[in-house]
């Protein structure tokens, strides 16, 4: 009974903190079925975003500091999409007045609900990690992972290699998590794993319900490469990576220790 118990908590972190997430992936399927006059689809999509954002810091669901995350991994997710969209990656086919080199503003949304979780969850699971590599080795790897985004389209892709380091830098590394009173433990690599794949299932959907188009799907839709969950894995970890040392920069000043 009690481990029924601690799953249905942390079941109910889970939940509230993919209250952005689902809004996200919600209205772009709404979006794709329920046509909405004098306002284009994408700009529909980033007016009831924002809303959502500015309801979720009024309720006390999203604190201020969790708002300045979430901006930093929009601009960071909007200028790899301009890129990608460029580069012939996928594509946005639909009009809208809210598109900057060809890519709607909303995008920066999808990367930046991913920081809107990091930080739900470790707020609400009361977060730590143990066996942190430190600023500087976590910093370069995760700067060679977000420029290995850009570079492989002219260099080697060295996603493999990065993966494989990733696994070797943060060997060491878990994470603390707590359920009501009960401290729980799990690797961080394989959080990266679980989180990537999840994502990777929400990309499906999004794609189904026409967010964003990849070249073999401008016929007919299917299911995204599996082995795309290698790139939202190596994503996850620029994610953590920044929002770990955010938390740690904000404990030091507040005279804690923690990570």
């Amino acid at each position: 009974m009690k481990s029924i118990v601690q799953l249905l908590h942390f079941g109910y972190h889970q939940a509230m903190s993919c209250i952005f997430p689902v809004a996200i992936f919600g209205t772009l399927a709404l979006s794709g079925t329920v046509q909405v006059p004098f306002i284009e689809r994408y700009d529909l999509i980033l007016l009831v975003l924002l809303t959502v954002q500015v309801l979720m810091y009024r309720s006390g669901l999203e604190t201020l500091d969790e708002i300045k995350v979430i901006c930093v991994f929009h601009i960071i997710g909007l200028l790899l999409e301009i890129y990608k969209v460029h580069m012939g990656s996928w594509a946005y086919p639909e009009p809208g007045l809210t598109k900057l080199f060809g890519v709607p503003l909303y995008s920066g949304f999808m990367y930046a609900s991913v920081a809107s979780f990091m930080c739900q969850i470790w707020r609400r699971l009361d977060m730590d990690m143990t066996g942190w590599p430190g600023l500087l080795s976590a910093g370069l790897l995760g700067g060679a992972i977000y420029l290995d985004f850009f570079t492989h389209h002219f260099l080697p892709d060295f996603r493999w290699w990065l993966t494989a380091l990733v696994v070797v830098v943060f060997w060491r590394t878990w994470i603390i998590y707590r359920v009501r009173t009960v401290t729980y433990r799990m690797p961080l690599t394989l959080a990266f794993a679980i989180v990537g794949f999840f994502i990777w299932l929400a990309e499906n959907i999004a794609t189904f319900f026409n967010a964003w188009k990849y070249p073999d799907q401008h016929e007919v839709w299917q299911p995204v490469s599996f082995s795309k969950i290698s790139s939202w894995f190596l994503l996850v970890i620029i994610s953590v990576i920044i929002v770990a040392q955010l938390k740690h920069v904000k404990a030091t000043r507040q005279g804690g220790n923690r990570i």
